[in-house]
């Protein structure tokens, strides 16, 4: 009898074991720039972690920015882990807590429930949950209401100690208005900025407009509290403030039990504490700016001489004399060229021997700038290719990972704090014990928060101006020969210029890069 050896082949990846498919998901509540760079942290703490996992296949982190965990609606990248989990992209997700997948109970046992029935797990790192293993949602449901009470208990805490300040007069604002600073739990003047501070009020008095305030400061580089420029608007907000007189008014806004802000018109207690610090100026000329105030948006409705006026060219303000340094003005020529547009040397037009750039063409100007953007379409593989690489490269995985670190250290504090605040509301201690206790939290506090920001430094103006480039590469990228000039292009790609000469400029881009270019 013959035997018959029937051969079954075998898909070769079918011997291979099926490795787990493994996202992340991570959230911050603010879009600002040590928020971001702690998204970052966390992106990278995941990437390395899923791919140190032999048994893991990295599928990607999902992510959040400014976005609050009481809104899914909003929460793109939340939206956009579920979709892919819908396709059949992933087996597990990990999440360092509920609070940071979701704060509400309804929402996230939705999210769970459908993830399971997709057959995706979710790992909650914080509270020790994996969805895969659990015999019943008791627990997380227990759990996912308690992240979600977390929020409007922390608040409950929060404006308990808030409260207590505002009635007693202790209260400290963390960034004091603009001529005054925090010194040993008190308000003290900065004398230079009160100097600024009684200057406006006065010119307001004498009936300066607050646009014409506003340009008088910037046409004499006076320095504002985050060193931009001054505007209408901000003039407008200093002669209103009451701090000015020494008043303090605490309790102007409010958060809601949804975690929205509002302008306080009655809803809450607004608490005034008389002669809360040195003032700047008499209430007497606080009284007389504001009626001036009063009466030209009376007349006028707004006023008419805007910040808009002044920079309605792309150009304006942007432009500056290497020779002198001094900014150009936009001008129409008279002769012998009846109007044609000139920028010429405001270090010039009043001395002569000051400076020897006397101007150049507006329609010159355009035509480098688009010359120069043209050179770099065709030189990008050259110079904006290796740049944003360089510029990458500051942002080290073990800096990133070092920050999730603190970040993570950071907030622990912060719920220590919070417990304490709960437990004296509660009378379960003493508040003599409570300020020695938060004392040592603060002390710890600060140590992390200086070690996170002597690493975030360095690392935030870098990722501005990675932002700015992959921008400008998107741009270059997309599109065709530039042949014409617009003030968008300007206005989104362009920093400022330097005329280094009548025959050649140098343009300084969003993104950092300094470019020569001829007349």
């Amino acid at each position: 009898m013959t035997k018959t050896i029937t051969k079954i082949d075998l898909d070769e990846q079918q011997l291979i074991a099926k490795k787990t498919r493994v996202a992340a998901y991570c959230r911050v509540s603010t879009s600002s720039a040590e928020q971001l760079i702690s998204l970052d942290a966390q992106r990278a703490h995941y990437e390395q972690y899923i791919r140190s996992n032999p048994e893991w296949e990295f599928v990607g982190v999902y992510y959040d920015e400014g976005i609050s965990g009481t809104k899914k609606k909003d929460r793109f990248g939340l939206l956009n882990l579920i979709r892919d989990s819908e396709i059949g992209k992933i087996d597990l997700i990990l999440t360092k807590s509920i609070s940071r997948f979701s704060r509400s109970t309804t929402d996230c046992l939705d999210m769970v429930r459908k993830l399971m029935n997709l057959g995706v797990r979710v790992l909650f790192e914080k509270e020790n949950i994996d969805t895969g293993s659990m015999e019943s949602e008791l627990m997380l449901s227990i759990l996912s209401s308690l992240a979600e009470d977390e929020s409007h208990s922390i608040s409950q805490n929060i404006r308990w100690s808030v409260q207590k300040k505002f009635q007693d007069g202790t209260y400290q604002t963390s960034v004091p208005a603009y001529g005054y600073r925090n010194k040993d739990g008190k308000m003290v003047l900065i004398p230079e900025q009160a100097e600024v501070i009684k200057r406006i009020f006065e010119d307001s008095v004498n009936g300066k407009s607050t646009c014409q305030i506003a340009k008088e400061l910037n046409t004499e580089n006076t320095p504002t509290q985050r060193g931009g420029k001054w505007h209408s608007t901000t003039v407008n907000s200093i002669i209103r403030n009451e701090t000015y007189t020494g008043d303090a008014l605490f309790q102007k806004t409010y958060t809601d039990d949804n975690f929205n802000r509002h302008s306080n018109t009655g809803e809450k207690n607004m608490y005034i504490v008389e002669n809360h610090h040195e003032a700047i100026v008499s209430k007497e000329i606080f009284e007389l700016a504001n009626r001036e105030l009063e009466r030209r948006a009376a007349e006028k409705g707004h006023e008419a001489g805007n910040d808009s006026y002044g920079n309605r060219y792309s150009f304006s303000g942007k432009i500056y004399c290497k020779e002198c340094g001094s900014k150009l003005k936009r001008m129409k020529h008279a002769m012998p060229e009846p109007g044609i547009i000139l920028w010429s040397c405001k270090g010039h037009l009043a001395d002569k021997t000051a400076c020897s750039l006397k101007a150049i063409k507006d329609e010159e100007l355009k035509t480098a700038f688009i010359t120069m953007l043209n050179k770099l379409r065709f030189a990008k593989d050259q110079i904006l290719y290796p740049l944003l690489k360089s510029l990458q490269g500051f942002d080290s995985q073990e800096n990133l990972i070092r920050i999730d670190e603190i970040t993570e250290r950071l907030e622990k504090n912060l719920e220590q704090q919070q417990t304490l605040a709960g437990l004296v509301s509660d009378g379960i201690i003493e508040p003599a014990l409570m300020t020695k206790l938060r004392n040592e939290l603060l002390q710890e506090q600060t140590k992390l928060e200086k070690q996170k920001a002597e690493l975030s430094e360095s690392m935030v103006g870098n990722r501005s101006q990675i932002d700015e480039l992959k921008k400008l590469i998107s741009y270059l990228t997309s599109s065709n020969t530039l042949e014409e000039f617009s003030d968008d292009l300007f206005d989104t790609f362009g920093e400022k210029i330097i005329a280094i000469s009548r025959s050649e400029v140098e343009f300084e881009l969003k993104c950092g890069l300094k470019l020569k270019e001829g007349l």
